[in-house]
């Protein structure tokens, strides 16, 4: 007889715990939430512009937030868009790298400093010693898993293979705990910027393209 399922609404609950419990960890003061807050509303304050890239999902999470940037009124920019300008010294360079740096990560941040630009980095590894890490002006600690660790722990377990039986499968696999927690952050970024910023809710509705 086959077992019972799990109810989507028990998955969604957990996924959504543990996507809480990152943002219970003790950190220090200013919160990384502020400290994205401040960097935004500063660079907005000197006419900057805002630029973010990431990788993979990271780099998908950003994209949602350069979305909800421009909504709120700010020049927001994917990094290889075809109409991305040049950064200059009064812009912002968000980028993220959870497990500390990634090649391209780490060149476009030193790019970005070398034009006098200031780099914000999220990472999951402050800690990490990357290119990336010692080109930033700002650290966002998120503390959650990623890939790496997700690697890490596998490889301290021998693999997963052989001895102890099956592991269980996790809910959040590789970096998804970190992309996840990026999401939620984000949404409340926008959301401390909007009052940071002055922005209604009609003012940010009518930014949205009507080319759907």
């Amino acid at each position: 007889m086959a077992e019972p399922t799990t109810p989507v609404s028990a998955l969604a609950t957990q996924i959504c715990n543990q996507i809480s419990s990152v943002f219970n960890k003790p950190t220090s003061q200013p919160t990384t939430l502020d400290l994205i807050v401040e960097e935004v509303a500063a660079a907005a304050t000197r006419k900057g512009r805002i630029f973010v890239y990431g990788v993979g999902r990271e780099g998908l999470m950003l994209k949602a937030l350069c979305m909800r940037l421009f909504h709120l009124g700010l020049s927001a920019h994917c990094v290889f868009d075809m109409t991305t300008p040049p950064i200059a010294s009064p812009d912002l360079l968000i980028a993220s790298a959870g497990p500390g740096g990634f090649s391209t990560v780490d060149a476009i941040c030193g790019v970005a400093r070398s034009n006098g630009a200031r780099v914000l980095l999220l990472t999951a590894q402050p800690e990490s010693g990357s290119s990336s890490v010692k080109c930033a002006n700002v650290i966002a600690h998120i503390p959650a898993q990623t890939m790496a660790d997700e690697e890490e722990a596998t490889a301290t377990a021998g693999g997963g293979g052989g001895g102890d039986g099956p592991k269980s499968r996790p809910l959040l696999p590789m970096g998804s705990l970190y992309e996840g927690a990026m999401f939620v952050l984000f949404e409340m970024v926008v959301f401390k910027l909007a009052d940071v910023l002055g922005q209604s809710p009609e003012a940010v509705r009518d930014r949205h393209t009507n080319l759907e």
